[in-house]
């Protein structure tokens, strides 16, 4: 059950978050996307979650397929995981993570960068937890996230 005085899926991010904190913390930075997502891949499955890797959804245009976009991790059926390794998340990477949520119909979406020498969550101002709903797009900023929980 819920609790109301947390945001939605508060519990489920924290968990997601730390497994980020703790591949980058045993692994080190230098590596490539794909070493990141396995490594995410076993902490998230170590905590008992449910993960599906590069899910593949098609988007449609009057009732035709017209291209695909590859979710990197969904974590719960509830939260798309989008890893990159580059010097900092751009715009670019929120619009490529609007744009899954759109088509998986998945509410909450998660850049995480390991580019750096750390995970790059909390620092950054671009980084932004993205809960989509139709009509409605909702950026919440980390701390702003923790401070409503």
């Amino acid at each position: 059950m819920h609790d109301h005085n947390q945001p939605l899926y508060f519990q489920l991010t924290e968990t997601i978050l730390g497994c980020c904190f703790d591949v980058m913390n045993e692994l080190g930075s230098g590596f490539l996307e794909s070493i990141y997502k396995n490594g995410l891949f076993i902490a998230i499955n170590e905590k008992g979650l449910s993960i599906e890797v590069e899910k593949r959804f098609e988007v449609i245009f009057r009732g035709r397929k017209i291209g695909l976009y590859v979710a990197d991790l969904i974590i719960e059926e509830n939260v798309i995981v989008e890893l990159k390794c580059c010097e900092s998340l751009v715009g670019e990477h929120q619009a490529q993570l609007i744009n899954y949520l759109k088509v998986s119909g998945v509410l909450i979406g998660l850049p995480v960068n390991f580019g750096k020498r750390k995970v790059d969550i909390k620092a950054s101002s671009t980084l932004y937890f993205f809960c989509y709903r139709p009509r409605e797009r909702s950026k919440l900023r980390l701390n702003e996230f923790r401070r409503n929980g």
